[in-house]
């Protein structure tokens, strides 16, 4: 049996354990924040949740006519007893951007060691808040974001641990930059984007354990698949590479610079199995990273098995050129390009960064039920083209098709 006493040292363990003693951390300050970022703290408030955001947010104009600041917020307990989120406010400049609270926040909210969201952080344990704040398009971006966090210890114990408590931490600046502008990597009609920012996607929500610390690779990755003349995926056995009509496609360079690193040695999988055995290595399967310029480098996956052209790292590339063919290679269940970002030439020790693209036009949008649904059978996506239009520097969201001129 626990008694009071051992609870109160259970709590002050993990405090220390963590680093975070009650004077270590004030209520307008990130865990990690530097001290130039943080302003000088004018009391000591014990905070039984520290946190701190992955990656500062970067300002992006999508396709559906709104600005996203995509990011996530990292959590850790560092009581002796499990704490209950009950709610996640983003605010900035005094005016709240964003609310999720009890069931709104599940399926944005995961903790650490399982696959499954929820609103439960054991003592000890870390959870990542996946966040997507919009604001109207012609809304000046904030400069700064603060994040109110509500949330229920299982046992109070006072005056430190409230059953009921209330934290504003995790200050974070948000980029001045804008996104890069590249060129499409597909062309043709009807390129659906099958997995990306900004709703929780397997993408969006993937967070990297690599090298001693956690990467958003993904965070604006896109899986590219195209949708035939019916607005179907495959026409047949999903098992059948052959019923994928666009397996093949070629795969462009969406702007210019040097090959950084490359894979064409793997071979191709079965669709409709998930691939079992992988080195993380092979995880894209065969790809390309590729510099485009500014700390940023271009990743293409899941490409076939052959080099078309005798590329080599080192090798200039430029806007257009084809540099391979839509695979199945790697760790994917079903023929796609793989593609996204990032701000370092490893695909998985890296964090996503926005891109745009230079010139398409949204064909229409794919619900997300029938998405699922068409991903595995041979029916019709069923594509809702009422916001069909043009787009220059846009960036694509989760279930847009898209059509791109050669």
């Amino acid at each position: 049996m626990r008694t009071r006493a051992s609870v109160i040292i259970g709590i002050v363990t993990a405090a220390v354990l963590c680093g975070c003693s009650a004077s270590s951390i004030s209520p307008t300050e990130s865990a990690s924040a530097s001290p130039s970022d943080s302003p000088v703290a004018t009391e000591e408030i014990f905070t039984p949740i520290v946190g701190s955001v992955l990656a500062t947010p970067v300002a992006v104009p999508a396709t559906d006519g709104l600005t996203h600041l995509a990011y996530e917020l990292v959590l850790t307990n560092v009581i002796g007893v499990p704490v209950t989120m009950e709610s996640v406010a983003v605010e900035a400049d005094g005016i709240e951007l964003l609310q999720l609270g009890d069931d709104d926040l599940t399926p944005w909210m995961r903790p650490s060691g399982g696959p499954t969201p929820g609103r439960m952080m054991a003592p000890g344990q870390q959870a990542v808040i996946t966040l997507d704040v919009t604001l109207p398009a012609e809304t000046k971006t904030p400069k700064e974001l603060t994040h109110t966090i509500e949330f229920s210890p299982e046992i109070a114990i006072p005056p430190l641990i409230e059953k009921s408590m209330t934290q504003t931490i995790a200050r974070t600046s948000v980029d001045s930059n804008t996104p890069i502008v590249i060129a499409s990597p597909v062309a043709g009609d009807n390129w659906l984007d099958g997995n990306s920012c900004c709703e929780v996607t397997p993408h969006r929500s993937a967070i990297n354990p690599i090298n001693g610390a956690l990467y958003a690779p993904e965070r604006f990755a896109i899986d590219f698949v195209q949708l035939d003349d019916s607005g179907r995926i495959f026409d047949g056995a999903n098992d059948d590479i052959t019923s994928f009509a666009y397996y093949g496609a070629d795969i462009l360079a969406v702007a210019d610079g040097p090959i950084v690193s490359m894979e064409w040695d793997l071979p191709e999988e079965t669709p409709g199995a998930h691939p079992v055995g992988l080195e993380l290595s092979q995880y894209g399967g065969n790809h390309i990273v590729q510099d485009i310029g500014g700390g940023h480098y271009a990743f293409y996956a899941h490409l076939q098995g052959k080099n078309p052209r005798d590329l080599t790292v080192g090798q200039d590339l430029r806007r257009g050129d084809v540099i391979g063919q839509l695979g199945n290679s790697g760790n994917t269940d079903i023929p796609h390009l793989h593609f996204h970002v990032m701000d370092s030439p490893l695909p998985l020790a890296s964090n996503g960064l926005p891109f745009l693209i230079d010139s398409f036009r949204l064909a229409g949008t794919v619900a997300e039920p029938t998405l699922m649904e068409c991903m595995e059978t041979s029916i019709p996506c069923g594509v809702d083209d009422s916001a069909r239009a043009a787009m220059k520097e846009k960036s694509p969201l989760y279930r847009d098709v898209i059509s791109v001129k050669p």
